[in-house]
């Protein structure tokens, strides 16, 4: 497979996943609503063909839980000090053991429509260097690659509302040619969780339905 497609991924552990959405919710039920997060994004990656789909996963001992969670899928541990280099080591491995293209997504975005993520891959086919999926709340859900850009990931600091508008500006000052997906959202607070409800209200039962059943039992 030259195209590589990536998901960051933590073991669901009471205390260390989802603790924004505590209260309202318990630690236990926080990490098991991550497990089915989780469930429902590697379906997600499922239904994008012709990829090679990887979890990269923390901490760095859980490869035994995500090789029985997908052992369809290859399973490495995540490297580096912070998220940018994280997710730079993700994408330059990828690149550089073999595929053209490489595509990291988060693990936070259950009803992440699969076409977005075909999308990314079919937008670097073209003459674009870097493809990004805005989330609403000033980050990104996605971010896909054709050439190692280390400063694009090492030199923007993440989890701030400016992560997109300050990546965006660094790809233009290094003269990246940049395509945006449709915008998403993360799962992290109380009011994405809301929003995630009433999202899955209206769609079909088949959407996220790990997380539709989570949230139906405990909230």
């Amino acid at each position: 497979m030259r195209r590589a497609l990536l998901v960051v991924a933590k073991q669901p552990t009471a205390g260390r996943v989802k603790t924004r959405l505590c209260p309202p919710l318990d630690g236990r039920t926080a990490a098991a609503l991550y497990s089915a997060f989780l469930g429902d994004v590697l379906d997600v990656m499922r239904q994008v063909s012709g990829v090679q789909r990887t979890i990269a996963y923390l901490p760095e001992d859980a490869d035994g839980y995500f090789a029985a969670l997908a052992p369809d899928m290859a399973h490495e541990p995540q490297i580096g000090a912070d998220l940018g280099e994280r997710l730079d080591h993700l994408l330059t491995s990828a690149l550089h053991t073999g595929a053209r293209q490489a595509v990291v997504m988060s693990s936070d975005c259950p009803t992440l429509p699969a076409a977005f993520v075909a999308e990314a891959f079919t937008r670097l086919d073209g003459p674009v260097d870097v493809v990004l999926g805005p989330s609403d709340d000033g980050g990104y859900y996605l971010i896909g690659l054709k050439q190692p850009q280390p400063r694009l990931l090492r030199e923007v600091r993440m989890s701030t509302a400016a992560v997109l508008s300050d990546t965006l500006a660094l790809a233009d000052a290094i003269g990246l040619r940049v395509a945006l997906l449709p915008p998403w959202y993360d799962v992290d607070t109380v009011e994405d969780l809301e929003r995630l409800r009433a999202e899955l209200a209206q769609n079909p039962l088949a959407t996220a339905p790990r997380t539709r059943a989570l949230l139906m039992e405990h909230y």
